[in-house]
């Protein structure tokens, strides 16, 4: 089998990455405790402003810029976390036109001069930016402050829960429903069949269906499209392998129109989908590769062994046997990038494009 994956395949479902860190210092004494961080988070890039640059030896993971507003602005979606070593006021001023949402956001993690506190700023739980004020405050021997709701209160937050389990949150303004309702000691309603996040609740906070009731808040936990209510937090496991088949030359617009076609008819969630996959005949097809890349979803490739190895194939094509010596591409492909899961739907075609989708086991 041969995988491949674009550079920039990135969703909201990766874990927090401290290498990707930037730390900012404008004072000397900034420049010190960001050095002793950047000792300990080899990876991060340190920013040192011009003005106390004082000629001495800068390594490659040292940076100096002329105006700090201007060069966070150029660098701060190229980092999956920031450490500010100067005032909470400087740093709401400017970085405040570039947030967008928590589902996105680098975290921000703001240090004071002397070191005597870090404070998680912005993106506490899906960012990050808790768990890095907590592995850098001992480091400059600084009071971690922590200020997001359920932490203080040692409950769970549903975001953190997502985030650890690999969800996709499809509804992310309902996280503070959710949270709320865990705050106030409310029970919520849980659709969860598959069981991502119903260990990680406590009892107390939910009951295991999706009921009529308002009073209860909602979770809808599932690769399944349903009609939920407005308020339910919809979270989308990634277990679904989509297989592709399509002519030589077909454009990506047209292989994505379809499966979403497919997907809409089937009921399914395309958040939920964890990888594409075909033959390995299609490694060099462009429209394949271009939709890889367009949704930011892993391909991969198996050869005819592979493929022939399949025996639950429901619908097996004699000119794709005649052609490619394998009796189905998009069926076994998907089974087999499911881990042999189980095929949910059987191959649909039009003129150009043959899609299946398996579940994993």
């Amino acid at each position: 089998m041969i995988r491949h994956s674009p550079m920039d395949i990135e969703t909201q479902k990766n874990k927090t990455n401290f290498k990707s860190i930037a730390i900012w210092a404008i004072t000397p004494n900034g420049k010190v405790l960001g050095q002793k961080i950047q000792a300990v988070l080899r990876d991060s890039v340190l920013f040192v402003s011009a003005k106390i640059f004082k000629g001495d030896g800068l390594d490659k993971n040292t940076i100096t810029f002329e105006k700090l507003s201007k060069e966070i602005l150029q660098q701060f979606n190229k980092f999956s976390g920031h450490i500010f070593i100067f005032s909470t006021g400087i740093a709401v001023r400017i970085i405040a036109p570039l947030l967008k949402s928590k589902t996105i956001d680098p975290a921000v993690v703001i240090a004071d001069d002397n070191g005597n506190h870090a404070i998680s700023l912005i993106s506490g739980h899906l960012g990050g930016a808790n768990a890095l004020t907590k592995k850098i405050a001992p480091i400059i021997n600084a009071l971690p402050v922590i200020t997001t709701a359920t932490d203080t209160n040692q409950l769970p937050s549903i975001d953190l829960i997502a985030k650890d389990r690999g969800l996709y949150i499809e509804t992310p303004q309902n996280i503070k429903v959710i949270n709320m309702a865990f705050l106030m000691g409310k029970p919520i309603s849980l659709y969860d069949p598959l069981g991502f996040i119903n260990n990680n609740l406590p009892n107390t906070f939910r009951t295991d269906t999706i009921n009529t009731d308002p009073s209860k808040k909602k979770i809808f936990c599932s690769y399944e499209s349903k009609n939920v209510s407005r308020e339910t937090l919809i979270l989308r496991p990634p277990v679904i392998s989509i297989g592709i088949g399509c002519n030589r030359g077909t454009k990506c617009e047209e292989i994505k129109l379809f499966l979403l076609l497919v997907l809409k008819n089937e009921g399914l969630s395309v958040n939920s989908i964890d990888r594409f996959a075909t033959t390995d005949i299609k490694k060099d097809e462009p429209g394949l590769l271009a939709l890889s890349k367009e949704m930011r979803i892993q391909i991969d490739f198996y050869d005819k062994k592979d493929l022939n190895s399949v025996k639950t194939i429901e619908t097996p094509s004699k000119m794709v046997e005649k052609h490619l010596g394998v009796k189905s591409v998009c069926e076994a492909a998907a089974i087999l990038s499911a881990n042999n899961g189980k095929l949910i739907v059987p191959k649909k075609k039009n003129k150009d494009v043959t899609i299946a989708v398996a579940i994993k086991k």
